[in-house]
Formats: structure tokens, C-alpha cells, sequence
């Protein structure tokens, strides 16, 4: 799934899912899910810089949830951004995945954690824009219940098709659903999931109707597509350009206001016909509401130092991602701004949970 790269810094990371809770086992570090490479440096080693006398004091193990199975576009780069803070913190990142609901179980059970530093969570725009109007009695509140930390990326979504459909671009793809109304079948991570809405959201744009088969992630939505018992998904580009690479997906447009410099043949949805058109996915880290504000500066000036690093720009540039660092408080204002434009496609599409 593309996930050799953004999870290949020397580092102590440790993975389980959610219902594997004891990392103290001493063959932990042999299973398939639990493993730790020693740190670069200690933590004593690191230089703060100037605030050095400021800088709140950081537990030597932290949590990274996601709330997501693995094998999709969160769990690829929540690993990334793991990855490199245990790196540059010389501490031990615990990667947990607890998927369910669309993101909504996982983030429920994140707001309820420490607001001492040890929780991290990578965000989504599913998880903090989509889901307050896809739940009628969500587990948490995307605004009040987090603490914004750091942008990380926006994730261009890409729409692919199996190698063997017969529509070899955009705009023959929109014209066989056109001719063929609720032929042409399309999947997603879930009811409700980023790339169910982004679908919505051209079919609404583009005047087609097809029907949509719900996965429980986006690994199994995307194999099906694969195999070609599903004809397309509109999902992001980190899950998908392994697969666009090696041709066994056809990729036919992207979601973003210009061309990815990964897929520079791939026309946009705005230069096929749709002016205007933008629905790329973004990520972010947050902290449980209440966590301190030193901790939380401290934790967006890693994650942008990360961002800024040549091993995680060559990392995001193979998936498809594009690093956007920037302040906590322009994070917590995309989430705020986002909200709102979701509401209108969701509620336009009638889209429910399940």
C-alpha cells in the first residue's frame, strides 16, 4: 500500500490495534504488529534552542491513535509523523489503530485520554469536518473536544477504475455513468467515510448516479476495486499510487485545484469540465481539549520541523501528499471553515451513516 516509505525512519515505534493493549510482553517486539528499532538520540541530546528553560517535559512514551484499520491514508502518514518524532524526541510512539463508525469510535475514545502530552491522534477531514453531520449523536465534538496541534498534509483524492474498464479518461468515464444510471458501482472506507462524501460530491457536480458500496476501511474498498468487483473509488492518493504505478489502476482525475506533481498526466475535475471543483482530503494532529498550550506548541513545532525535513518532504512527495505546516490556530480555523461546506453536500446527498 505505499507504506514502505513513510515509515521508514530509524526510530522506536511500537504498533498494535486497538484490542492489543500489553506492549510489555517480552516477544512483543517479534509479532507482526509490535516492533521498536532504537533511537538516533536520546532525549537529553536534543537541542530545544533558545526556549530550551521553557520546554514542557514530554512522557518517554506517547500514544499515536488512529482511528483508522490500517492499510489507508491516515494510517500511512499517522505512522510517518510517528515515525519521525520518535525520531527527533528519542521517545517510544505507540501506534494504535481503533477504527469503527467512520473514524467516531476511535476519536470518541480519544477526547477521554491524558492532556499530559502522552495522546496524539491524526485527524482527518472526515473524522473533524464530515462526521458532526453524518452522527446525530457523535461521541465527541470536533471544535470542544480537541486541542488542534499541527496540519500535516493535504491528500489530493484520485478517482481510479480497474486496468481493464473500458473509459480511459475523465471524461469518458462520466459519460458511460451517464448513458449507464446505477450500472457503475463505486466503494469507499465506509458510510459516511471522506471518500464516500468526495463522491457525493462529483456526482452532484457532474449530474451521474451511482450506487455506493460501503467497506469496513479503505484497504478492502480499494482491493475491490482491484479485482474488479467494484468499477471506481475517488479516495486519496497515498493508498492508491502504489497501485496507479504499477497499472493495475487506471487513474482519471484528480480532486485538487491543479495536477499532482506525482500523476503530472492526470487531469483535474476542474480542467475536465467543472470549474471550480476542489475536494482534497487534509490531516492533522490534535490533543485531547485541556492538553496545555506549551505542550501543544511544543508538538506543532516538532511536527513542522518533521514536515520541513528532506526525509519526510521525499516521503509525503512519493504518496501524493502535500506537507502543509502551519500554526495551531490556522489548523483549528480550516476545521471551523470546513464544517459548514461539508454540511451542504452531505445534506444535499441525504448521506447517512449507515
Amino acid at each position: 500500500m505505499g507504506g514502505g516509505a513513510l515509515c521508514g525512519d530509524t526510530a522506536q515505534v511500537h504498533h498494535h490495534t486497538a484490542t492489543t493493549r500489553d506492549m510489555t510482553h517480552p516477544n512483543a517486539s517479534r509479532t507482526r504488529r509490535h516492533f521498536a528499532l532504537s533511537a538516533l538520540a536520546a532525549l537529553a541530546a536534543f537541542s530545544f534552542g533558545p526556549a530550551q528553560a521553557q520546554a514542557p517535559q514530554i512522557p518517554k512514551t506517547v500514544k499515536m491513535l488512529i482511528p483508522f484499520p490500517p492499510g489507508g491514508s491516515t494510517d500511512l502518514l499517522g505512522r510517518a509523523v510517528g515515525a519521525r518524532l520518535a525520531t527527533q524526541l528519542g521517545i517510544t510512539v505507540v501506534i494504535e489503530n481503533k477504527g469503527g463508525a467512520a473514524g467516531s469510535v476511535g476519536a470518541g475514545e480519544f477526547a477521554r485520554m491524558p492532556t499530559d502530552g502522552s495522546a496524539l491522534m491524526m485527524g482527518h477531514i472526515g473524522t473533524l469536518a464530515i462526521n458532526p453531520s453524518i452522527y446525530p449523536k457523535l461521541p465527541y465534538d470536533p471544535i470542544k473536544s480537541f486541542a488542534p496541534v499541527a496540519l500535516v498534509a493535504r491528500v489530493p483524492n484520485v478517482l481510479v477504475v480497474n486496468e481493464k474498464f473500458p473509459a480511459k479518461n475523465f471524461k469518458e468515464f462520466i459519460a458511460q455513468a451517464k448513458a449507464q444510471p446505477g450500472r457503475l458501482n463505486y466503494s469507499s472506507g465506509g458510510n459516511g467515510s471522506a471518500a464516500h462524501i468526495t463522491m457525493e460530491f462529483l456526482k452532484q457536480e457532474t449530474g451521474v448516479f451511482m450506487p455506493h458500496i460501503p467497506y469496513r476501511g479503505a484497504a478492502p474498498a480499494i482491493s475491490d476495486v482491484l479485482g474488479g468487483q467494484v468499477e471506481t473509488i475517488f479516495t486519496g492518493s497515498p493508498a492508491l499510487i502504489a497501485h496507479i504505478r504499477s497499472g493495475r489502476l487506471r487513474a482519471l482525475a484528480v480532486s485538487s485545484d491543479k495536477r499532482m506533481a506525482q500523476l503530472p498526466d492526470v487531469p483535474t475535475v476542474a480542467e475536465s469540465g467543472y470549474p471550480g471543483f476542489e475536494a482534497d482530503q487534509w490531516y492533522g494532529v490534535v490533543a485531547p481539549a485541556g492538553t496545555p498550550a506549551a505542550i501543544v506548541a511544543f508538538y506543532n513545532a516538532e511536527i513542522n520541523k518533521a514536515l520541513n525535513s528532506p526525509e519526510m518532504e521525499r516521503a509525503l512527495a512519493t504518496e501524493g501528499a502535500i506537507p502543509t505546516p502551519t500554526t495551531p490556530q490556522a489548523f483549528g480555523a480550516l476545521i471551523a471553515k470546513e464544517i459548514p461546506r461539508w454540511a451542504k453536500v452531505i445534506k444535499a446527498g441525504n448521506v447517512k451513516a449507515d
